[in-house]
């Protein structure tokens, strides 16, 4: 993963009913590089340094932001009191330690340890 800093945006997924569709649709239009990794997912490559992210297929369309933080366990520890919920506890997929948070509306975030 690249250096990143507590807080930037780290990773986006964006879920669609087709994973290659949606990820041609976003190659045409900004040049992003969009590599088939399986049935349902491709990884996102963006120029010049931006996030990279992923494509998923999903049942319902959607877009998921991954924000780094340095100490997941901690910043976990502070999201019921702060009006969210956890979604995902921290999981250790061997590539990242990661877990998904609800905020106060609802929207689901990826929070990525650096």
């Amino acid at each position: 993963m690249t250096d990143f800093t507590h807080g930037a945006l780290a990773h986006f997924d964006i879920a669609g009913a087709d994973a290659a569709k949606t990820g041609a649709f976003y190659a045409d239009l900004f040049g992003w590089t969009v590599d088939l990794k399986g049935p349902g997912y491709a990884l996102v490559a963006t120029p010049d340094g931006g996030p990279n992210g992923a494509v998923i297929e999903a049942e319902a369309p959607g877009l998921t932001l991954g924000m780094a933080v340095t100490d997941l366990d901690e910043i976990l520890s502070r999201v019921i009191a702060a009006g969210g919920t956890v979604v995902m506890p921290a999981t250790d997929n061997g590539w990242v330690k990661k877990a998904q948070i609800g905020d106060p509306d609802g929207n689901t975030v990826t929070l990525i340890e650096i």
